[in-house]
């Protein structure tokens, strides 16, 4: 039998199939070898977990820690960049911006804090390598935090924070002046407020009072922008950029550049080649981290500056201001909020502190940042007083000045009041992670000893209701996390407007 011919239509259709296969092919090779050479372009500098120390617990599996530093390398800038940008031809590798950027489980929030680039931190050992001539360990010193990438990498850098802070961090990013230019440029430009006109030789800002709309070169200039305004200080500089960083952040979530993936692809790729990360971090996660934040809120981004003072040796520079810097970052590390403590005294005849039987207290004794080798003999006077302790150890992860007992619940409180009993100067802290039944007991540098027990004392005391001066804590989590960090430490949201950053050009440098 005679086949029919083949019909003209199925030899199109076979066709245009295999050409659309041709076609789909073509761009997915495309695609692939676009996304090589951003990643390809990316510095990626490996971390070993080894060099990191004694590293701080994981306390919210779900949030991100990544440490972010802007550096002021002139490495790979030409001549003529070096001119427009006004860097100067300077060789060194410092980070004059250092944060800390936390986001919440879901996605749904950020956190930035600020590490100030004059911060005195202790000094830890940190390898040496290429370009690195590494430190030391010093107890009885310390070092700015700002020359750290010059002395031992990124590495350095991520060590001294996570010691510093007890804040676990996953990754870090940091990007050169060149990228910072690069990306305002690829977001159109950012808005920014001055209170009269600026014109700055030394970073070459030149702007007109009241509202401007900036592209990269002047946003970098208004971002180094700080010996000959205000006050001077790193401080002010911080406080307007976070007021810049702002509005960057209301105008990537109003572009819908978080929901365009090739926008998204498009600004990561002018940012890779002057950008650093962990060998971890890569562009893909970089591009799912953006992608992500598509339905996050300006008002759910926030900006503060980790709690300082005048350093006690150099008023130039600054310290932790304490127990308020640890209370922010135990906030973030456990994605909680942050305890409000105020010590109230109890009712004259009224309620009544409850206490236990110190057999009934299971307590671990760990040694906090900045001690040694008190926590076994604090362990011993507390099982002679009869208290059930499960352990002794080393927390450096907490940056803790004065003692903390943490505690899970308020089921636990009456553990905690009887421990307390024993202790001098000593906060405690509800931390829902803990398991219930146990509490920590972390010890600080104000630690001197245990109460004295006096003659005629008993050792083991039976469950009664003392009256007592004790500190009120409200310390549960809430499903918001970190939520009230910028309202309680003198920070913003990303829906501030621009023109309420005055203050931060308030100074005998300003006109």
């Amino acid at each position: 039998m005679r086949r029919q011919p083949r019909s003209g239509k199925r030899h199109v259709l076979r066709w245009v199939a295999a050409g659309a296969v041709v076609v789909v092919t073509a761009g997915t090779l495309a695609a692939y070898l676009k996304y090589r050479a951003v990643y390809d372009s990316i510095t990626r500098v490996s971390v070993p977990v080894t060099a990191l120390g004694h590293r701080p617990p994981v306390y919210s599996t779900n949030s991100l820690n990544i440490l972010v530093y802007g550096t002021d390398s002139r490495a790979g800038l030409t001549r003529h960049e070096q001119y427009v940008l006004r860097t100067g031809d300077d060789q060194t590798n410092n980070t004059d911006t250092i944060m800390l950027v936390h986001i919440s489980p879901g996605r749904h929030r950020v956190t930035v804090v600020s590490i100030p680039r004059d911060t005195m931190v202790p000094m830890y050992e940190c390898d040496s390598g290429p370009g690195h001539t590494g430190q030391q360990a010093d107890p009885n010193a310390a070092v700015q935090i700002n020359s750290l990438l010059q002395i031992g990498g990124p590495t350095c850098l991520w060590k001294t924070v996570e010691q510093v802070t007890g804040v676990r961090i996953d990754h870090f990013i940091g990007i050169g002046m060149l990228g910072f230019v690069k990306v305002v440029d690829d977001l159109g430009g950012v808005n920014v407020c001055v209170p009269f006109s600026v014109n700055d030789p030394v970073s070459g800002l030149n702007l007109k009072s009241g509202e401007q709309h900036i592209s990269g070169i002047q946003a970098l200039a208004f971002w180094r922008t700080r010996e000959d305004l205000g006050t001077g200080s790193d401080l002010e500089r911080i406080q307007r950029d976070q007021f810049m960083s702002a509005q960057v952040v209301k105008g990537v979530l109003n572009s819908g550049l978080l929901s365009n993936p090739i926008r998204l692809v498009s600004v990561i790729t002018d940012a890779a080649a002057s950008m650093t990360t962990d060998t971890g971090m890569t562009a893909s996660d970089l591009v799912q981290i953006g992608e992500s934040f598509r339905n996050l809120s300006s008002q759910n981004v926030q900006f503060i500056t980790v709690p300082n003072e005048p350093w006690t040796q150099n008023p130039d520079r600054v310290q932790f201001l304490q127990p308020q810097a640890s209370r922010v970052f135990a906030a973030i590390a456990r994605d909680m909020t942050v305890p409000k403590v105020s010590t109230t005294p109890a009712p004259t005849g009224g309620a009544q502190v409850l206490t236990t039987s110190p057999a009934d207290v299971k307590v671990e004794v760990l040694n906090g940042s900045g001690v040694s080798h008190i926590a076994s003999a604090a362990a011993a006077g507390l099982t002679s007083r009869g208290f059930d302790v499960t352990g002794t150890g080393d927390a450096p992860s907490f940056a803790y000045t004065n003692s903390v007992i943490e505690y899970s619940s308020a089921a636990d409180m009456a553990a905690v009041n009887t421990l307390k009993k024993e202790l001098t100067n000593v906060t405690s802290l509800q931390v829902a992670s803990l398991a219930p039944g146990t509490v920590d007991l972390i010890l600080g540098s104000d630690f001197t000893g245990l109460v004295p027990v006096t003659s005629g004392t008993e050792v083991t005391r039976q469950a009664s209701t003392t009256p007592a001066v004790q500190p009120s804590v409200d310390a549960s989590p809430s499903p918001s996390g970190v939520a009230s960090l910028a309202q309680s430490n003198g920070g913003i949201t990303a829906a501030a407007a621009c023109t309420s950053d005055s203050s931060a050009f308030a100074g005998p440098l300003s006109p």
